[in-house]
């Protein structure tokens, strides 16, 4: 039988080689045999529901011809009985770069200038990082080792892709068998894939992580554009190939679990449900990412442990990455309990072979192993529409599979073959003997040792020789009935000694060898005693040890000092408080406030509490609504992106950082809401996010709604890059202050000749329109055109008297106002011409001198912008800052005689109406949003805490419970720290930690650029 089964084996090498050679011209003899195949006698699992006992799977030219427990074998095909074994579905991966070309990000060296346009040749888009035309079935090379690497772990097939760009282009299915290309491309054009990562581009656009956002945007805009009417304008081989691939299943790589939200997003907005990449960090967003109904592809690359012995270096380990190292391998398993559809991918594994060991770990933490089966055979088949072909062993599918010891999750499973279209590929011996027990070993005169075989299994021994006291762990190979060992046999005589022989019986071996010095010497082992074989084991019933509630919980955001349960609004009495009305009441002594669903109830005295209302003593302290920071950058993945004179395209809502730990440390300074600038590296910024601090929530719950749209503008040396590290590169427009002056009017006019076009179309009928082609969409000029309309409004950093007169005549002849000037610091200089354009100023306490266009700041500034009839704020413009804004707001009863309710409205109510939030926001009023800081003194004074900060209704921080939480995460810490030490002591192999800063932006800092001594940047 086994050499009639080898033989059978040969044919099914010859057909499939001769399958892939039908269009090749044959050299030699035609030899054609029919790939029939039945394995009788196993436990087959057709799919991850269905398992059949005692069944036979018959093949028939690498496609399933039948299966089942009563198969009637057809003559002529070859049977092996897999009695005592299983059948599996062989693996798919579908997040692969197998036989792609490496991708190389090339950096740019510091001294080149910048790459504005695309270096690839040919009628393509004006982006290189949008390559749609890439077609990964052109792109792939067969490469046999890292085939062989993944067929090993029982992986037959994979989607491939090149990872390199924000529109990569499409997938090709492919196996992972030996043949040509030819026949190793299943399916060419399967999927279209997407990142927000430029890859291997070194073009400028885009530097930021919002201007990625907007370019994948705009392309696809485009594409609609050219699909309608652009080609007859033009020859564009991108956005044609970009209309192709909108109907595959779309695949987009995220770098975390915000990542995911954010694509998303993208994907809503053009109506297509993305298949998400994720990193495997997903249950920190459990309910978000569930509420998207995305499928993902999740990796199972846990992260190693740190080297944490030394306490300094565990003092660089952040609360986030500790916590991520625990609860890593619980990730699928909570994907799973929430119904959440994924597959497994071998992406981002540090090592192929850590495939099993981290699964088998994703098991023990949760996963159950149907779904494990799952997310590697049905559901990566689905997500891309191919199970009609693989995924299952169902009749007529393609017949890849594999043949295992037992249970697929098993630790001690072994996988004897993976097949792979009807061809055998032999991952380990099937027959195996099993040499497991006790040997008695003599070599020359030595008769008293012992050599103990153990091992999970017969394929995977291990071997030890005893001999008196001391224990060697000899090399051993054995192939078929020959036998090889390598020792140390005395160890006070370095040298190998060598033996090889052959099996004499079933119980004995015998041989001859050389010692280290070369002198010959025979050798013999005779076992003695059988090994008692251990029981079989799964992932899912292995030994789990017993953890503490805190390392199954969740913290929002997944950060130190994250929220165990998000805050939830509660009906609250405040009584007896100083209140800070910034109403005509002004500051009322002993007063009450009452809040029930998110908004003030009531403001008065002796007001009377609900049931169930939680009461707090105001007594000797003072309640004020909570600061708003007009001009901020925390909480933000990126600040500019300044590749281009206008970006007015890109948005910062979509690079919000809900983790950035800033706001937590602001609203401890009583800030509540903050307006997300972009930086100032341009003439015309991006589109402002307007958000409140909520602790703990994701991105989006963070966005005001109903709030207006604004716009960051700026002047000065930025945005003609005189401060620009490398002067020798300077290519980009403007490079004076009267070419800024140009691009306004430029941008302005061409956005005006947009709105109109775009109004002479809305103005048709449906029928009038059926018959017209709508203009083409652009996101910079929607947003400008939003200006003009009085929809989207500007604030403009600025500082010389000069730039802020030249903008104001450039609004006002061109018929849009200016809503704030920000930092202002000459703002003194023309209040007059400020109040009758209607603009607002926005301006530190008593910033000065950190560069030259602020050598004429003085701390006078906002009140003598104020007496003009100037709604004039303050604002931090910096993380440390924005922690205390109340004594920034302070300053001007120093400078400038302001009352204490004139000063306190420039942080709360002048803001606030800058901000068009007035009727929500900046003062204590019944029907106004609960945003309120109770102070244990005068908010003015320089002592003076926030001992609450509360939005909507809830408390975001209590000072009262900030000792226990602190309190909390160090215990947490340490409870962590110590379990990594011993899992080095285990064995684990850790790393050392990293000093890692958290990014403090600055209006000119680039995303990606870190220039010497950052921390002191000016503004």
């Amino acid at each position: 039988m086994l050499k009639h089964f080898l033989t059978g084996l040969f044919a099914v090498g010859l057909i499939s080689y001769v399958q892939a050679q039908a269009t090749f011209p044959r050299n030699g003899v035609y030899d054609e045999r029919p790939g029939l195949y039945a394995f009788t006698n196993a436990t087959i699992v057709v799919d991850p529901q269905t398992t059949l006992q005692n069944a036979t799977l018959l093949i028939r030219n690498g496609r399933v011809e039948a299966v089942g427990t009563s198969v009637k074998l057809p003559a002529g095909a070859v049977v092996a009985d897999l009695k005592g074994k299983r059948i599996y579905p062989a693996l798919i991966d579908v997040d692969s770069d197998y036989g792609m070309a490496e991708v190389r990000a090339e950096r740019r060296a510091f001294t080149s200038p910048p790459q504005y346009e695309s270096n690839k040749k040919g009628a393509y888009y004006w982006n290189q990082a949008v390559q749609p035309e890439n077609d990964a079935s052109l792109l792939f090379k067969a490469d046999a080792k890292k085939a062989d690497e993944l067929r090993k772990l029982g992986f037959a097939t994979v989607l491939t892709h090149p990872h390199d760009g924000i529109v990569r282009g499409t997938g090709a299915l492919v196996t992972l068998s030996d043949d040509r290309e030819n026949s190793v491309v299943l399916k060419p054009n399967v999927t279209a894939h997407y990142s927000l990562s430029k890859g291997s581009s070194t073009q400028t656009n885009p530097n930021s992580a919002m201007g990625a956002v907007a370019l994948l945007r705009q392309a696809l805009y485009d594409a609609d554009w050219y699909k309608r009417a652009g080609n007859k304008e033009q020859a564009n081989l991108s956005l044609d190939a970009l209309n192709r691939i909108q109907a595959l299943p779309s695949i987009f790589e995220v770098n975390d679990k915000l990542g995911v939200l954010r694509a998303d997003k993208i994907g809503d907005e053009f109506g297509v449900q993305y298949i998400i990449k994720g990193m495997g960090d997903e249950y920190q967003r459990l309910d978000e990412i569930k509420a998207t109904g995305a499928s993902l592809i999740v990796p199972i690359n846990f992260p190693q442990p740190y080297d944490v012995e030394d306490a300094w270096d565990a003092d660089n380990v952040s609360m986030a990455e500790l916590k991520h190292w625990e609860m890593a391998p619980m990730n699928t398993g909570r994907l799973a309990a929430a119904n959440v559809l994924f597959a497994l991918t071998t992406a981002g594994l540090r090592s192929k072979a850590d495939f099993w060991a981290n699964l088998r770990k994703a098991i023990e933490n949760g996963l159950p192993e149907q779904k494990a089966l799952e997310a590697l055979t049905t559901i990566p088949a689905k997500l891309i529409h191919v199970d009609d072909q693989v995924g299952t062993l169902q009749k007529g599918r393609v017949a890849s599979f594999l043949i295992t010891s037992g249970n697929l999750f098993s630790a001690d499973n072994v996988i004897y073959e993976n097949w792979i279209r009807g061809k055998q590929y032999i991952v380990n011996q099937k027959n195996a003997a099993d040499l497991r027990g006790t040997w008695q070993l003599a070599i020359g005169n030595r008769s008293n040792l012992k050599l103990n075989i153990t091992g999970k299994s017969p394929e995977k021994p291990e071997y030890q020789i005893q001999a008196d006291t001391t224990k060697i762990t000899p090399k051993v190979a054995v192939s078929g009935d020959l036998m090889s060992i390598q020792l140390q046999l005395d160890k006070t005589k370095p040298g190998t000694t060598r033996l090889t022989g052959y099996r004499t019986s079933p119980t004995s071996f015998k041989g001859d060898g050389q010692t280290p010095d070369g002198k010959p010497v025979t050798w013999s082992i005779t076992r003695t005693a059988e090994a008692t074989a251990p029981a079989a084991t799964t992932a899912a019933t292995a030994a789990v040890t017993t953890m503490p509630a805190s390392a199954t919980t969740v913290m929002f955001p997944f950060v130190g000092l994250g929220n165990v349960r998000k805050p939830q609004p509660q009906t609250m009495l405040i009584r007896n408080a100083t209140v800070w009305t910034n109403e005509k009441d002004g500051i009322v002594s002993g007063a009450d406030v009452l809040v029930q669903n998110g908004k003030i109830a009531q403001v008065g005295k002796g007001l009377s509490a609900p049931a169930n209302a939680t009461v707090i003593d105001g007594t000797g302290k003072h309640l004020t609504n909570g600061i708003i920071d007009e001009h901020s950058h925390i909480a933000l993945l990126s600040i500019n992106e300044g590749s281009q004179s206008s970006t007015a395209e890109v948005r910062m809502a979509d690079v919000i950082n809900s983790e950035d730990v800033d706001i937590y440390r602001q609203l401890a300074g009583g800030v509540t809401s903050s307006q997300l600038l972009h930086g100032s590296a341009n003439a015309i910024g991006g589109q402002s996010a307007l958000v409140k601090l909520k602790w703990g929530e994701a991105p989006d719950a963070m966005l005001i709604k109903g709030a207006d749209g604004f716009i960051k503008f700026a002047l000065g040396e930025n945005v003609k890059q005189a401060n620009y590290p490398n002067p020798n590169v300077l290519t980009r427009f403007p490079q004076s202050r009267m070419g800024v002056e140009q691009v306004y009017m430029d941008h302005f006019t061409r956005a005006k000749e947009y709105a109109s076009e775009w109004a002479a179309y809305n103005k048709l009928s449906a029928k009038e329109k059926a018959q017209t082609t709508a203009p083409r969409r652009d996101l910079e000029l929607d947003a400008l055109a939003e200006i003009l309309a009085k929809k989207r409004f500007i604030t403009c950093h600025s500082y010389v008297q000069s730039e802020i007169n030249m903008l104001l005549k450039v609004a006002d002849s061109l018929g849009f106002k200016v809503n704030t000037f920000t930092h202002i610091l000459e703002g003194y200089k023309l209040a007059d011409k400020m109040a009758k354009h209607g603009a607002g100023g926005s301006s530190f306490a008593d910033w000065w001198a950190y560069k030259m266009e602020v050598k004429d700041a003085i701390p006078y500034n906002a009140a003598l912008m104020h007496r003009q009839g100037v709604t004039v704020s303050i604002n931090s413009d910096d993380a440390e800052m924005a922690r205390r804004l109340n004594q920034e707001a302070a300053k001007t009863v120093e400078y400038g005689a302001l009352t204490e309710e004139e000063a306190w409205k420039l942080v709360t109510l002048n803001p606030a109406k800058l901000l068009h939030l007035d009727n929500r926001l900046g003062s204590i009023r019944a029907g106004k949003d609960a945003d309120l800081v109770l102070w244990n003194a005068n908010p003015l004074a320089i002592y003076a805490r926030p001992e609450k900060t509360i939005i909507d209704g809830a408390i975001y921080f209590d000072l009262q419970t900030e000792d226990a939480k602190r309190e909390a995460m160090q215990a947490e810490r340490a409870r962590i720290i110590q379990k990594m030490i011993a899992a080095k002591a285990g064995g684990a192999s850790a790393v050392k930690p990293t000093f890692k800063r958290a990014r403090m932006w600055h209006c000119e800092d680039v995303e990606g650029v870190i220039a010497e001594g950052e921390e002191g940047h000016s503004h």
